[in-house]
């Protein structure tokens, strides 16, 4: 299938350096040419003309021309074996598996050896040798699992397909005479695809307990079993779960690698129910979920590389692609040197969040929307029009799995200054990465000085990250992950450091990385939650760590007891204002709404139109919010469109606080402070930091906010 490509794009060897460190850019462009680069500092990312618009300042010392290329990207999980036994050529072989195929109406191959390829299609499985085949005419069900196998005996000219579905008794098997070819090794072996030069005719499904037996077998007895016999290889994916490779139990030990990241720790046929996590059963999970959209890594040549020079200030940066037919941003972060200077102040950039949302296919680039983009200049690329890249972490495959892994080694489209997610009404309509310049542009205007780091820094640098600050602020949405993050954030504040949460639904999903593949991450959406897709039952626990996945509240470590608030309503993209409580005017907070007249907070905004929307949190004492925490504004009038979330909800309208359903759709301000010393500020809305613009990055919720930044930062 032939898929739209970008004029010129890439993507970087990871999203941030400190200076001496050198950035490897991977460029493509769809035809040949040259490709300008140049640096621009990122300040400020909303293309829309009643706001803060786009800031891209030039920074001298980079402006590079190169030689464009076109880089494909090859689509689709498969397994390699690279070396086979040599065989007789005109010996009889088996090839076989266990399948359970997610889609039946489309040719795909099973398992493929020289000239012969095991495949299934719409009339069931069939076996191709050479230029010849042969098939069954019984339709397979998706989501059945069946044995399927193809026999060939050279010498005599039998060849035999055969498919058996594993809850039914009578197999389906055609048999006939044709003139085999040789049969030959030496190109290895591919499950889940067939054509070792050009991958093709991608699996979509789970496979499990493929083998190459030197035997014929025209008939399967058994369908869960392995026949007795000479066996070549057989390759057991119950071993090595959490890694890019598999085991062949065989006598040749001929191992082989996985292509694109399919999903493990799945469920296979053999699961009973009785075992949850594979770690305790890893025989009940010895399948692969393959899929012919996966993409773990575009394997792009490097094109271009940039040290980091010495005196380079932190900050938020891109590097501009230009080329004759278009341009490209790929975004950056410079972080300062290890033994510094520091500023007081952090921004934490949500990085493992915008790699969760990684060309988030929504549906929703209509003309309406294109229009927008036009009329504003925005970032003119929607992942609705190029699957190419691959998909996020909220969209499904096309067998209605989730996407369980998302790469940085591709181009993230809605990772861009000026990408719109909605054509908001009322509003800018974006989120994430551009969103996120809201506090960028906010920052640079208020005169405070800041560095940027990152979840991933986090997650691999821990709290010595952190202790620098006096303050580190979140972005406006951070809600992916790791234990890591988690323990460095708590330890931080404990031990005297502060916190500004800026943003909604933050803290909620637990996901896994591997340091073998650090470009990876791994999600498991387990009970519970706002979901797009729910993983399968016995699939709740991560293939790379083994921990149990899904809402960082289900394992016991609800976002309130980081924040003080978590999640508990959501709508549409819209937003109403807070109302300042009787605590927030008390003497002791009053350098907090030192400057802000009235009661009402935020009824205004390039987010949504009001500064508590879309994704609201509240405190609840019984997940965590620590004694002595004080709301300080509470949103009301919630628009229509706003529900609870589902974790909350109990039958007959009752929920697991006891307090009234509607109730709990609100967003709170919340603010307290630590044993060690340390304070944490909470907003509790995604669509805060958009009104930190009002005319100008002036108004109440900017004040509030910078009072906050200025006396936490000691500023």
């Amino acid at each position: 299938m032939s898929y739209a490509e970008l004029p010129v794009t890439g993507y970087l060897d990871r999203f941030s350096h400190r200076p001496g460190e050198t950035f490897t850019a991977y460029i493509g462009t769809a035809e040949p040419g040259d490709v300008r680069i140049r640096l621009v500092r990122v300040i400020g990312g909303d293309p829309n003309p009643a706001g803060p618009g786009l800031r891209l300042d030039p920074v001298a010392g980079l402006d590079q021309t190169i030689a464009g290329r076109r880089q494909p990207i090859r689509l689709g999980s498969y397994g390699v074996v690279p070396r086979l036994p040599p065989v007789d050529p005109r010996a009889p072989m088996t090839l076989t598996a266990l399948v359970c195929p997610g889609l039946v109406d489309r040719r795909q191959a099973v398992l493929s050896v020289g000239p012969l390829v095991l495949a299934i299609g719409p009339q069931g499985v069939f076996g191709r040798i050479g230029e010849q085949s042969l098939g069954v005419t019984e339709p397979m069900r998706a989501l059945c699992w069946y044995r399927v196998w193809l026999s060939v005996d050279p010498a005599s000219g039998e060849a035999v397909v055969g498919q058996h579905r594993l809850d039914r008794s009578t197999p389906a098997v055609t048999a006939s005479r044709l003139s085999i070819p040789d049969l030959h090794t030496d190109g290895g072996a591919l499950i889940a695809a067939c054509d070792p030069s050009a991958p093709g005719l991608h699996f979509t499904g789970k496979i499990e307990d493929p083998a190459l037996l030197a035997r014929a077998t025209p008939a399967w007895p058994k369908p869960l079993r392995t026949p007795a016999g000479p066996v070549l290889a057989a390759w057991d994916f119950s071993r090595e779960i959490p890694t890019q490779h598999f085991v062949d139990t065989g006598p040749h030990a001929c191992h082989g690698t996985l292509v694109n990241m399919p999903t493990r720790a799945v469920v296979g046929a053999r699961w009973t129910g009785q075992e949850q996590a594979w770690k305790h059963a890893p025989e009940d999970y010895a399948a692969i979920h393959f899929h012919a959209d996966d993409l773990g890594d575009c394997e792009w040549e490097p094109c271009f590389t940039w040290i980091v020079p010495d005196d380079m200030p932190s900050g938020a940066y891109a590097l501009h692609l230009t080329c004759a037919r278009g341009e490209d941003w790929l975004p950056l972060y410079i972080l300062p040197k290890r033994q510094g200077p520091h500023a007081a102040v952090a921004f934490l950039a949500s990085t493992f969040t915008y790699q969760a949302y990684a060309n988030h296919a929504r549906d929703n680039a209509d003309a309406a929307y294109l229009d927008r983009v036009a009329a504003w200049g925005a970032y003119p690329y929607n992942p609705d029009h190029y699957p190419l890249y691959g998909r996020s972490m909220y969209n499904v495959h096309a067998d209605g799995s989730g996407v369980a892994f998302s790469s940085r080694r591709r181009p993230i489209l809605t990772m861009r200054p000026g990408f719109l997610t909605f054509n908001d009404a009322a509003g800018s309509g974006l989120r994430h990465y551009p969103a996120d310049t809201h506090l960028l542009g906010w920052l640079e205007a208020r005169g405070i000085a800041f560095d940027v780091i990152t979840d991933e820094d986090l997650d691999e640098e821990g709290l010595a990250l952190l202790q620098p600050y006096k303050t580190v602020l979140t972005g406006s949405h951070p809600e992916y992950h790791t234990p890591a993050t988690l323990d460095a954030l708590s330890a931080y504040t404990a031990g005297g450091g502060r916190m500004v949460y800026l943003g909604g639904d933050g803290f909620y999903w637990r996901v896994a990385r591997d340091p073998a593949l650090p470009w990876a991450m791994e999600l498991r959406r387990a009970e519970g939650g706002i979901r797009t897709w729910a993983a399968e039952p016995g699939e709740y626990y991560h293939q790379f760590d083994g921990a149990y996945g899904g809402l960082w509240r289900r394992n016991r470590r609800p976002p309130q007891a980081i924040c003080g608030v978590g999640f508990s309503g959501q709508g549409l993209f819209e937003g109403t204002h807070y109302r300042l409580t009787a605590a927030a005017r008390t003497p002791r907070f009053a350098w907090l709404v030192e400057g802000i007249e009235g009661e009402i907070l935020g009824d205004y905004g390039l987010s949504g139109g009001g500064a508590a929307g879309f994704e609201l949190d509240r405190a609840d004492a019984a997940l965590g919010t620590p004694d002595g925490a004080v709301i300080l504004a509470c949103s009301e009038d919630p628009p229509a469109s706003f529900f609870t979330v589902p974790e909350e909800v109990l039958a007959g309208r009752r929920t697991v606080s006891g307090e009234r359903l509607e109730a709990l759709i609100r967003g709170e301000i919340v603010y307290f402070e630590t044993e060690g010393g340390g304070a944490v500020f909470s907003v509790g809305s995604i669509t805060f930091c958009g009104s930190l613009w009002r005319d100008g990055f002036e108004g109440p919720v900017s004040r509030l906010l910078e009072n906050v930044v200025r006396r936490f930062g000691d500023l």
